[in-house]
């Protein structure tokens, strides 16, 4: 390369999907959104709008919910100032059905700062009582023992650029095809896993 050449731009963003060994019993996933450049997790109304997307093609046509467990007063407020539904699903669990994308992108900009989960399928279509008891008690912990009932269960940590995906029905190529075309409009580079 002569000095004249021009430097190819590099994609601002990496969304990267990797297995993740959480034992022999446990099928996981990270997705980590990142800066090319500086490896540092994307944070920011940009993030929120990529997050959101990723979550939304992720579930493709499957329905889903969102789940917090603490903070629940501001996620309540939040919530009436802006007309979203949700319901109080045990003492310390909210459940928000089905968000559209743009509600998706709300929820993630607010809150991105919080863990929450996400959990994708029929099963989503009814209360799951045992396991927002569970999410009351444990936190996201409680997903580990669920997760099979579901297409997947995330825990969502987007201030750290990262989400926990449990899936026993899906793979890092699945995932990436589910995400690809959401994530077209955006300058993200998506590396496959080695």
């Amino acid at each position: 390369m002569h000095a004249e050449d021009p430097v190819p731009d590099l994609p601002l963003f990496s969304f990267n999907v990797q297995a993740l060994d959480l034992g022999d019993d446990v099928k996981a996933f990270g997705l980590e959104l990142i800066e090319t450049e500086s490896r540092e997790p994307v944070r920011g109304p940009e993030a929120a709008s990529i997050w959101a997307a990723a979550f939304f093609a992720l579930a493709a046509a499957e329905s889903f919910v969102l789940d917090f467990f603490s903070h629940l007063d501001r996620v309540r407020d939040f919530c009436k100032a802006h007309d979203i539904d949700y319901r109080e699903a045990a003492s310390r669990c909210l459940v928000i059905p089905q968000p559209s994308l743009e509600v998706l992108r709300q929820l993630v900009a607010r809150f991105e700062a919080e863990t929450f989960g996400l959990r994708v399928g029929p099963a989503t279509q009814s209360p799951d009582s045992a396991l927002e008891n569970e999410l009351s008690h444990r936190g996201l912990d409680a997903y580990q023992p669920a997760y099979p009932r579901y297409t997947f269960c995330a825990i969502c940590e987007p201030s750290d650029g990262w989400v926990t995906l449990l899936s026993e029905s899906l793979w890092p190529s699945e995932i990436i095809r589910r995400a690809r075309p959401a994530l077209q409009p955006f300058d993200v580079y998506i590396a496959r896993p080695q």
